[in-house]
């Protein structure tokens, strides 16, 4: 007899739960009376919350997963053997709520299929919606591993053959969407405020969302520790702390340079609302978190190690907020504030992401670095 389903419940769990089922009603009401009357959405306006937080942030902070497995199946880097489950189950979640916050933006939601149909292969968002969707079943793929050491038994020799395929193709797709997501603004030459329209922008997107891996396992692995006892050794979380730190000090240099070579380094003491902001971003999300990086005292504590991934996430949703709405206001003109509408739709679809986290590490082997196959309770 297999090993039963289980959930432990919690009032913070129960509050998550109250969360998730009022979104999934909101969203109903959304899909059935539309964006305008769920969202402050405008024709100045026509991408807020849903787009810039649940898909741009959402999709940079779901790279834990292909960085993590460059660095242990490509790279053997066998010392985060430990973490790389929970960071492929995290990247996994966080691209399927990605997919629902795409969803839910779409005008016409039922016309969801045309992309697959209609090959708009000229458009940057074609090719971000198939990289998109593509990963998330190759993710879901790869997840088969693990499901079948519990359920579908007679198919896990099947995944475990296929998981290198599935590993390559995993790391080369991020890549492209990655970057691609950075190409949509490229495109707004004129419209996106100087400090951060570049032509490197592809590359910055690419770069944040790689270096923003390491600092998520982090922050999950720490809250797992809390949660499920699960206790990663210092040495392995600080070795992922210098790798981001390592590719964050490269972006740093990318940074600055580019900011001189278009003569816009000014700018960044100019006073202005957009000044400010990229300061914000550059000081708290990159120059303090370098600092605890390669500061061998403060590294080498697990309060520094969370200061320095807390502060790298909430460096890179800052700088996707000023993408999206800070370096465009200028240019877009009018107003816009999410509703509540949007504000309770993402923080129950964050709520049902963290219960399915929860569910699946009660019920898999995810915090373990063995499988356990055979594992039968008779």
């Amino acid at each position: 007899m297999q090993k039963k389903w289980h959930f432990r419940m919690t009032p913070v769990r129960a509050v998550l739960l109250c969360l998730s089922l009022l979104a999934v009603v909101l969203a109903v009401y959304r899909l059935v009376f539309g964006l305008g009357s769920a969202t402050n959405l405008n024709d100045r306006w026509p991408w807020g919350l849903w787009i810039g937080f649940d898909v741009l942030t959402g999709v940079a902070l779901a790279g834990g997963g292909y960085s993590t497995c460059l660095l242990v199946h490509v790279l053997r880097i066998n010392k985060f053997k430990p973490i790389v489950r929970s960071a492929m189950l995290t990247s996994l979640i966080g691209y399927l709520l990605v997919m629902g916050g795409l969803f839910l933006d779409i005008g016409r939601w039922f016309n969801f299929w045309a992309p697959f149909v209609s090959w708009g292969y000229h458009s940057v968002l074609f090719e971000v919606f198939w990289c998109v969707s593509i990963y998330t079943l190759i993710q879901t793929l790869e997840f088969g591993e693990i499901a079948t050491e519990k359920v579908g038994r007679s198919w896990h020799g099947f995944f475990k053959k296929i998981m290198p395929v599935l590993f390559i193709v995993g790391i080369v797709l991020p890549t492209l969407h990655q970057s691609s997501l950075g190409s949509l603004y490229v495109i707004e030459v004129g419209k996106l405020y100087p400090l951060w329209w570049s032509m490197l922008l592809p590359l910055f997107f690419l770069m944040s969302s790689f270096f923003v891996g390491p600092a998520m396992v982090v922050v999950e692995t720490t809250l797992a520790g809390k949660a499920h006892g699960h206790q990663v050794e210092t040495s392995v979380l600080q070795s992922l702390v210098k790798v981001s730190g390592s590719v964050m000090l490269v972006y740093l240099i990318l940074k600055i340079a580019d900011l001189f070579y278009r003569h816009k380094a000014g700018l960044v003491l100019a006073g202005n609302f957009e000044g400010y902001m990229f300061l914000l971003e550059m000081l708290a999300g990159i120059i303090i978190p370098l600092i605890i990086c390669f500061t061998p005292g403060l590294r080498s504590t697990k309060g520094g190690l969370l200061a320095f991934s807390l502060l790298v996430v909430a460096g890179v949703i800052i700088n996707r907020m000023n993408v999206v709405f800070t370096g465009m206001s200028r240019y877009m003109g009018g107003s816009y504030f999410p509703s509540f509408i949007e504000w309770a739709v993402s923080i129950g679809l964050i709520s049902a992401g963290v219960l399915a986290y929860l569910f699946i590490v009660e019920n898999f082997n995810i915090l373990s670095e063995e499988p356990r196959v055979k594992e039968i309770a008779h």
